[in-house]
């Protein structure tokens, strides 16, 4: 390829300024409008990285408080579902004996010791939500 002359060097800019714009135009379009029956981006983003705490009725498992005790940044809950009794860990919280709470699957840890409670638990379901569904 030789190089443009100075005569056709804005002829040259234009063209690759117009093929440019076109190019970024039809990027924009591309982004702007996903096919039909998926997801725009942003609920794609709220899917895949949640900024908010599910709702109530989205948590799976249900419950009774039977007791709760304060350990720092965790709250140990112990839950009456049915017939089965399981303490469950949550980021700290205020929940009274009584109250009807919801609260979703988690990270289980058998014989589970803890230093600040200086106590042991058979099991521990570590969960990152609860709600308070009905207070005592």
């Amino acid at each position: 390829m030789t190089n443009p002359s100075p005569q056709s060097l804005p002829r040259l800019l234009r063209r690759c300024a117009a093929f440019g714009g076109l190019l970024f135009a039809q990027t924009l379009i591309a982004l702007a409008a996903p096919p039909a029956g998926h997801p725009s981006p942003q609920q794609v983003q709220d899917m895949l990285m949640p900024d908010k705490a599910p709702s109530a009725r989205e948590l799976p498992h249900r419950g009774k408080v039977k007791q709760s005790i304060d350990a720092n940044e965790f709250t140990y809950i112990e839950v009456v579902e049915g017939k089965d009794i399981r303490w469950i860990a949550a980021p700290k919280m205020a929940v009274k004996p009584g109250s009807s709470i919801r609260y979703e699957d988690g990270s289980v840890m058998t014989n589970f010791y803890s230093k600040l409670l200086k106590r042991s638990f058979e099991s521990v379901m570590f969960v990152g939500h609860v709600a308070v569904t009905a207070a005592p």
